[in-house]
Order: C-alpha cells, then sequence, then structure tokens
C-alpha cells in the first residue's frame, strides 16, 4: 500500500479510527474500534504506526497495513488514558492516565518501563524538546516535571487551586510552556535552566482565552518561525489564534457547530487541523482563518486528530 505523504487520522465516539486524504477530504481507511473510545491519536515520528489511547489501554496500529488489529497493545493503565507521545526517534513512548500515573513504554518491549505518581487524574502530558523531562498537569490542578535522568518529580506548580489542568504546549526550543484550564485561563511561563539541567518555570503572562473551557493548547512548530502563534480550542465552539508576542488575538476559527477538542498544526504551521463535537473534522488557513475543508464521516463527535506531514528523521 503506497504511504501518502500528509498522515491524517481522527478518532470519534462512534468507536471508529479514520484515515482521510488530507487534500480530497477522502476517508481512505475506516479501523472499529469496539472497546472502548478513543481519547487521543499520536503517530510516530517515522510515520509507520498511530496510537490510539483508550480506555484503559494504548493500541498501536500500522499506518502502511490494511489490517484492523493493531500490532501491539500496551495495558497497565487502570482507567482512560488521556495523553500519549513519542520520543523524538520513537524509541519509547509516554502516556498520561485518569488513574493518576505518567507512564513510559518501550514500543519493542510489552510492559511499562517506568510509572509516576501524580496523585490526582492526568489529563495532559507534554515531553520537553530535551527528551529528559515530562509534563503533566492533572484534574486537580497540578503541573508536575518528571526528571527522567533523576527519575523523580523535579517541579510542581499550581496555577489556579482546584481548576483542571486540560492541556499543556511547549514551544519547540524549550523557551515557554502553556497551561489550559477549565476556566478558559491560559498560563504562560518562560522555562529557564537552572544550575542543573532543572527547568524553572518564570510566570510571564495570564491569558483569559475564553469564558468557557479549553480543551487543547498548542504552540506553532518550528517551521513555523518567524510566526509564532497558540491556538486554544474552546467547549464555546470555536478556536482562537494568538500572537505570543503579547499574546494578541490574531484570528478565530468559526465554522464548527459543537465542543471543539482537538487541534494540531501542519509541520510549516501554515493550516491548523480541528476535531469537534459536530462529528466533523476541519482544515484551516492561517493567513485567512477560513475554513479549507470539511472531514466528513463520523456519526459521533470527533475528539481528536493527528497528523503528520513532515519529513521523517533521517536515520542516524
Amino acid at each position: 500500500m503506497a504511504q501518502p505523504s500528509v498522515i491524517l487520522a481522527t478518532a470519534s465516539y462512534d468507536h471508529t479510527i479514520r484515515f482521510w486524504e488530507a487534500k480530497s477530504g477522502r476517508c481512505y481507511r475506516t479501523i472499529q474500534y469496539p472497546d472502548s473510545q478513543v481519547n487521543r491519536l499520536e503517530i510516530t515520528p517515522d510515520k509507520r504506526y498511530l496510537a490510539a489511547a483508550g480506555n484503559p489501554h494504548i493500541r498501536l496500529f500500522d499506518i502502511n497495513s490494511s489490517s484492523p488489529q493493531p500490532v501491539m497493545s500496551y495495558d497497565s493503565h487502570t482507567n482512560n488514558v488521556m495523553a500519549v507521545g513519542f520520543q523524538c526517534d520513537g524509541k519509547w513512548m509516554y502516556s498520561g492516565s485518569e488513574d493518576g500515573t505518567v507512564k513510559i513504554w518501550d514500543l519493542r518491549a510489552p510492559g511499562c518501563q517506568r510509572e509516576y505518581e501524580s496523585r490526582g487524574a492526568v489529563n495532559t502530558v507534554v515531553l520537553h524538546p530535551n527528551q529528559t523531562e515530562l509534563i503533566s498537569g492533572d484534574q486537580n490542578g497540578n503541573i508536575r516535571v518528571w526528571d527522567l535522568t533523576a527519575n523523580s518529580c523535579s517541579c510542581e506548580l499550581v496555577p489556579e487551586v482546584d481548576t483542571a489542568v486540560r492541556s499543556l504546549t511547549v514551544m519547540w526550543d524549550g523557551s515557554l510552556v502553556v497551561a489550559a484550564n477549565n476556566h478558559g485561563t491560559c498560563y504562560v511561563w518562560r522555562l529557564l535552566k537552572g544550575n542543573q539541567t532543572m527547568t524553572n518555570f518564570e510566570p510571564l503572562h495570564k491569558l483569559q482565552a475564553h469564558n468557557e473551557y479549553i480543551l487543547k493548547c498548542l504552540l506553532s512548530p518550528e517551521f513555523c518561525e518567524p510566526h509564532r502563534y497558540l491556538a486554544t480550542a474552546s467547549s464555546d465552539h470555536t478556536v482562537k489564534i494568538w500572537n505570543v508576542d503579547g499574546f494578541t488575538l490574531e484570528k478565530t476559527l468559526i465554522g464548527h457547530q459543537r465542543w471543539v477538542w482537538d487541534c494540531v498544526f501542519s509541520v510549516d504551521g501554515a493550516y491548523l487541523i480541528t476535531a469537534s463535537s459536530d462529528t466533523t473534522a476541519k482544515l484551516w488557513s492561517m493567513t485567512s482563518g477560513e475554513e479549507i475543508k470539511t472531514y466528513q464521516g463520523h456519526h459521533k463527535a470527533t475528539v481528536c486528530c493527528a497528523l503528520h506531514d513532515g519529513a521523517e528523521p533521517s536515520p542516524p
């Protein structure tokens, strides 16, 4: 099966994962996922596999195969897996779950290699670009930095007590971290290197981005430079695009009819894909703020999307 250069996938409460041709909007593959809802999708850096985070497992599907069966299942969480991602050259995977743990998995081996206790249902986990720190946010409002070298929690922050941290995002160069919460607020910190490798958070900005929940926040990728944007997807049916320089509102993407759960930038930051409870995913132009394409096919809320339109990392 010839592999498309752009991998775009969505998952829905209808218990399916769909692969789409980004330009034409045609769905070319549907995977049935009967065991649970899918909370998060992530594509491996080499574009070979798609990870689907469900309840309570993570399943890995072969992107280049037509087999409906996963190639691997990762099974030691005990509740909804809300976050999943990969180390930059795909050697290991990380996850966060409502069971209160953050886990690290070797992709080639079954079972979890490491586990960190967050003491609150984990909603979001991101990997610092240095590849040695994971940052998690939980339902109780805690943000924790997990130092993978020291194998311990190196930092704890509570931006707003008892306000769930829904989404975290780190700038590609490690200079900023943003946390979005259930009150529609984004907290922005500068990340400063301490005397060793420990990351220090310096408060930079507090942005009241929406009056309702923010379900996802995302900073633009490296090839979007010199522009730096923050996208915030909300239960108010909109996605807002903020200029990181001063956190001024650049654009509001209007078109979804219900909650917008997820968003992902194209590799150059020129486009944004969004997933919504209105059952659709949409492709937006960042220059015009206009909707270019709607991906229609799911029968229930579309809650997550994944896109990989960049080059595969070159072999070492």
